[in-house]
């Protein structure tokens, strides 16, 4: 059942459901989409999520009951039967296994699930793959939805578009590791992330991206209207890369000249909902023509 909550004289949250699906996501994708279009006297913000949403809004305009029966009359009315999601297939290359989050994350073994293993061959393990390597072609067979943003700016969480029992899942850290690389690719629960900048954090650590997801000094043509690159809605497909490619894209990075491979797609929840291994196919196919 849907839970509607008060948060101070100004914002409301919506939780739609308990635990997250592709199902879900769509359905808060397509209610905060409606929402904007309405343009609601007194809403200040609408803050999507994975399988909730929050709203600001200014009390002297509109009174928070008013709001969530308004609320309430779209989780009715709204269906992800007709949303339609125009968005970009990315490409996102990743070095997997490699020295610099391998480096991190042996320093903080005292705060894992298994001391003796690395994050990779742990998250096999669990996962009922014979090997690390075949972790990583499970996760990058298949694309995922950037299902929303947050924790710090710009970083995507992302959900795999591919039938539910299926879904890779692994634990976070026992405790946090006070140190995280830049642009480290991780998983936690059933989510990618990739840390857009030095920090904290308690999610397995798999690898690390190429190139940028944050870009303050916004110099590279993917950053020019925003210094975050992820959206919501947007396709990701993260791909295994050697070093030396890693070290071209760095080059291009310092450079200034390079561009993430995106392509524009427009598709209904339906389509990922009722075979997503065709979705899948399709997205890949249409990436790399």
């Amino acid at each position: 059942m849907t839970r509607y909550e008060y948060g101070g004289d100004e914002f409301i949250f919506v939780e739609l459901s308990e635990s997250m699906s592709l199902e879900v996501n769509f359905q808060a994708m397509a209610i905060t989409k409606k929402l904007r279009e309405e343009k609601v006297k007194g809403l200040l913000d609408i803050c999507p999520s994975n399988a909730s949403y929050m709203v600001r809004f200014n009390p002297e305009d509109i009174h928070p009951d008013e709001l969530i029966s308004k609320l309430k009359e779209l989780e009715q009315t709204v269906s992800v039967d007709d949303f339609e999601i125009t968005s970009r297939m990315v490409d996102v290359p990743i070095l997997f296994d490699d020295p610099w989050t391998n480096e991190a994350l042996m320093r903080f073994r005292d705060r894992h699930q298994d001391p003796t293993s690395t994050d990779l061959e742990y998250a096999a393990r669990i996962n009922g793959f014979g090997s690390k390597e075949e972790l990583i072609k499970a996760i990058t067979d298949y694309p995922y939805l950037v299902s929303m943003i947050g924790f710090v700016p710009g970083l995507p969480w992302c959900y795999q578009m591919v039938p539910q029992e299926k879904q890779i899942e692994v634990p976070k850290y026992v405790r946090p590791r006070t140190y995280t690389p830049e642009r480290a690719f991780g998983f936690g629960g059933a989510f990618a992330v990739i840390y857009p900048v030095q920090g904290a954090g308690g999610y397995q650590l798999f690898g690390t991206a190429a190139a940028p997801i944050y870009q303050k000094e916004q110099s590279l043509h993917d950053f020019k209207d925003s210094i975050t690159f992820p959206r919501q809605g947007d396709i990701f497909r993260y791909r295994s890369i050697t070093m030396e490619e890693f070290q071209s894209i760095q080059q291009q990075v310092e450079d200034g000249t390079f561009r993430y491979l995106t392509r524009e797609i427009t598709f209904t929840p339906k389509q990922v909902l009722e075979d997503p291994k065709a979705f899948s196919d399709d997205v890949l196919g249409r990436l790399y023509v």
